[in-house]
Order: C-alpha cells, then sequence, then structure tokens
C-alpha cells in the first residue's frame, strides 16, 4: 500500500464504482473549465477583431475634436461630427508628396436606421480590415460613372432582405425612424460586400457626390446644390465665396464651376431629369466631407505628417493614428473584459465545491471502506492520499475535458459566429494558458480535499467498524 501507484489505482477504481456521482462532477467542472477558456479566446478574438477593424490606413483627419470621438464616427458609424472640413483642405493635404492614396467619407444620413457613407471607390480598393484584407463583393459590382447607386453591407442585405437591383431612399439623419426622406433621389442596390465582421457590414454606401445629390431641394437641379448652404456646412466658415455668389445670381443662368453649361435652363427650370451621368458631371466636387483616410508613402512619415495636419493654417484638423486610438478606445472597455473572466471564475469555483461537497457527502456513506482498508493494513496516511488522490482525478478529468469541449465548441460554432456576429474564432491546439488552467484546477481541488482527506485521516479502525443507530 505505500506504492503511490497502487493508490491511484485504487483511487480510479473507487471513483469507476461510483461513477454515477463522479461523472456529474467531472462534468460540472468540464463545464466550468469551458466556460473559462471560451471566455479567454473570445475575449482575445474579439480584442484582434476590434484593433483590426480597420488596417494598413496609415491616418484619418477630421475636424478638430477628439481622437475618440473622430474615431467612432468615421470607423464605427457611432455618434456625429462636431464638424465637416473643407474640400480645398483634403485637396491640400491629398495632393501632398508623402501621401500616396485618400479616401475621403461623408456622413449624415441613413437608410432604415443604418448609416449610409458616401465615398469614392478608392474606399473598396484602399479599405483594409483584419489582417490587411481587402473587401470583397459577395454580388454585382463596386458603383461606378452613376450617382444614384449603392453597395450594401452583408448584414444590411441580410437583415432587410436585399438583392442586387433593390431601389433604396435615403433619409435624412441617423435615426431608424425619419421625418426626411429623400425619395425625389431614389438608389439602386448594385452590390453586396462579402461579410467583414466590421462597421462596413452595417453600412450603406453610395458615391461621394450623391451625398450634394440628395441634400438639394426638391426640384432644384444638380448644379445649383452648391448654393444650398445647410447641405454641407464647412469646417472653418471661411470661404464666403460661395455667399457672394448666392447674392450676385439670381436663378438658374449661371455655372458654379467654371465654363460649365447646363443644358437644364432651357426647360426653365420647371423640369429636371434625374439623369445619373449627366448628375455626376454636373455636380463636380462636393464643398465639404466628413473625414477622410489616409494612406503614406512611407510609414515612418507618420508622426511628421500628423503633426503637419494639426498644425494646418486656415483650418482646425485633427488627424489620428487608427491603431493607437483603437488601442486607447479599448482600454475604457477593459473593465467588461475583467469583469467576464471574474464571472467565469467564479463558475470554477462553484464547480470545485460541487466536487468538495461530493467528497464529504460520501465521506460518511465510506465509513465501513475505510474501516476495511485499515483492516488490511492501510494506514491513515494511505487513507489521506486515496482521498486528495480522488479529487485530482476528477479535477484534472474534467478540466481536460473541458478543454477538449471548448476546441470543440470553436470549431463548431466559429461559422456561425462569423457569419452572424462577424466574429471570427480561430481553433487551435492547447497552449500554455490552458495548461495553466488545468494545473491550477487540479491543485486548487487538491487543497480543496485537505479537508475531508484529514477527516478521513483522523477516523480510527473502531470508529469505522462501529455501527451509528
Amino acid at each position: 500500500m505505500s506504492d503511490q501507484g497502487t493508490i491511484l489505482r485504487l483511487a480510479a477504481k473507487s471513483l469507476l464504482n461510483r461513477r454515477g456521482t463522479a461523472a456529474l462532477t467531472l462534468f460540472s467542472i468540464a463545464v466550468s473549465v469551458s466556460l473559462l477558456l471560451g471566455v479567454e479566446h473570445i475575449r482575445k478574438e474579439a480584442r484582434n477583431s476590434f484593433a483590426s477593424t480597420i488596417s494598413d490606413t496609415d491616418l484619418i483627419v477630421g475636424a478638430r475634436s477628439g481622437p475618440l470621438q473622430l474615431l467612432l464616427y468615421s470607423v464605427f458609424r457611432m455618434g456625429s461630427p462636431t464638424n465637416n472640413l473643407s474640400w480645398e483642405s483634403y485637396q491640400k493635404i491629398a495632393a501632398s508628396p508623402l501621401v500616396k492614396w485618400t479616401v475621403p467619407i461623408s456622413l449624415g444620413d441613413s437608410h432604415r436606421g443604418y448609416r449610409v457613407l458616401g465615398t469614392t471607390p478608392a474606399y473598396f480598393e484602399h479599405y483594409r480590415y483584419g489582417s490587411g484584407r481587402s473587401l470583397a463583393l459577395a454580388s454585382g459590382t463596386a458603383f461606378g460613372g452613376e450617382v444614384q447607386q449603392a453597395v450594401i453591407g452583408s448584414e444590411v442585405a441580410a437583415a432587410l432582405g436585399y438583392p442586387v437591383g433593390t431601389p433604396i431612399e435615403i433619409s435624412h439623419g441617423i435615426g431608424a425612424t425619419s421625418f426626411h426622406t429623400h425619395d425625389e433621389y431614389p438608389f439602386t442596390v448594385v452590390g453586396i460586400l462579402h461579410p467583414t465582421g466590421t462597421p462596413v457590414d452595417q453600412t450603406v454606401h453610395v458615391p461621394l457626390a450623391a451625398s450634394d445629390l440628395i441634400h438639394q431641394q426638391p426640384g432644384t437641379p444638380p448644379d445649383s446644390h452648391a448654393h444650398q448652404g445647410e447641405a454641407h456646412s464647412r469646417a472653418d466658415g471661411g470661404h464666403d465665396n460661395h455667399d457672394q455668389t448666392n447674392n450676385d445670381h439670381e436663378g438658374h443662368d449661371h455655372a458654379d464651376h467654371g465654363d460649365e453649361t447646363h443644358e437644364h435652363d432651357d426647360h426653365g427650370g420647371e423640369t429636371h431629369e434625374h439623369d445619373g451621368h449627366d448628375a455626376a458631371e454636373q455636380l463636380g466636387d462636393p464643398e465639404s466631407i466628413t473625414a477622410f483616410l489616409v494612406g503614406l508613402t512611407n510609414r515612418v512619415d507618420t508622426l511628421k505628417v500628423q503633426r503637419a495636419i494639426n498644425q494646418l493654417p486656415g483650418e482646425a484638423l485633427l488627424a489620428i493614428i487608427p491603431g493607437q486610438t483603437l488601442q486607447e478606445l479599448w482600454g475604457l472597455v477593459g473593465m467588461v473584459e475583467l469583469a467576464l473572466l471574474t464571472i467565469s471564475g467564479f463558475v470554477i469555483v462553484a464547480g470545485l465545491l460541487g466536487l468538495l461537497a461530493s467528497i464529504l457527502t460520501s465521506l460518511n456513506e465510506r465509513r465501513r471502506e475505510m474501516a476495511i482498508l485499515r483492516s488490511v493494513g492501510a494506514r491513515p496516511s494511505h487513507i489521506f492520499f486515496l482521498m486528495l488522490s480522488e479529487a485530482g482525478l476528477i479535477a484534472g478529468a474534467g478540466a481536460m475535458l473541458g478543454v477538449a469541449l471548448q476546441a470543440a465548441l470553436v470549431g463548431i460554432a466559429g461559422g456561425f459566429m462569423e457569419t452572424r456576429l462577424g466574429l471570427v474564432l480561430q481553433w487551435h491546439w492547447p497552449g500554455p494558458f490552458e495548461l495553466m488552467v488545468v494545473l491550477a484546477v487540479v491543485l486548487a481541488a487538491t487543497l480543496l480535499a485537505l479537508w475531508p482527506a484529514w477527516r478521513a485521516y483522523r477516523n480510527t479502525l473502531a470508529d469505522g467498524l462501529t455501527l451509528r443507530v
């Protein structure tokens, strides 16, 4: 009986003899361990997914506000900007030899609760998420020369049941219910994007020129959009030339874009045909945009360009580094991570307390078993280590089953989580963290078993053979 291997075999046979109770205890530990590992796995993947919502973009530029606010409305479509930035400032920055590419974006409208983003075809070319993954179309094409076209995210298409070719209307504002719908300018869905697990899935993308088109007064020709002061306000308020133009020109016989001519003058301004190509040609550049993404020729110049933009004279602008600001934003929700891990830890504690209760309950039922072991030569120390071995075996088997259960659930539910929640769960072999959890559970179970093991140790042979009435 002095051999530890013999004690372990005896403990295994004892558990097998009480397999019903042992199996329930083992399963409760497995579920609690699986929950802890699952929460930790989801936490890591969520953090990685959050940090990679936008990648390969060196700077995001908008009107001066707070870094988090700029990130929230430009990337996560949450909230609204305090102001816009002028098109002249955008062109000035985009023309810098240090800038490789830019993607302007314009926000402020919605479709049935989903944000509408005005942009250019460069958005589909340069926007990256994850580990540098580019946007891909599940069906249809990206918008081209037509102004009244829309490319929708996968969640928009699934939730609203929109196939390619569906006509949609854009509403003013960002609420689910709007009292001002731009029904005079209907759009057509020309493309649906593959799921990305980012806010792109919940966005309706339209050409940048459409942002000016839909904010015209009903019946107003496209070339007159620049005179609708409330359509797009400039960020710096220092461009009075357009206001002067409004005062100097009455009617529709003028042109805002140089020598551009307008055929609708022949109709006296009474009718207007909403042709996509004609509107695109007549609209020209917008007065202002919400923000724009910047890719640099050399990333070594990131801080240099950021500082230059933040100090740009004439207009108060803010340039942020997306990755840095994403980490700052994630830090604000760090308490949620801690809360989830704490809850999972308490679930494991509950499972171990169930193990302790099971051992204590069986202890009184096994008094005669212990007495028989003592009668055949087992010493009190053998009984002590037998109880510890049983607790360790149950905890170890339960923890390893929990690791296997968590890995199986990731493999089974990974596809569902990606398509429905946009969260990519990658399966991987158990690593150091899983091993540490197994060892911690076994150690905790062994420590908890010290109490019932000590009680069994104190039982004497006479006590074990005594019948209690």
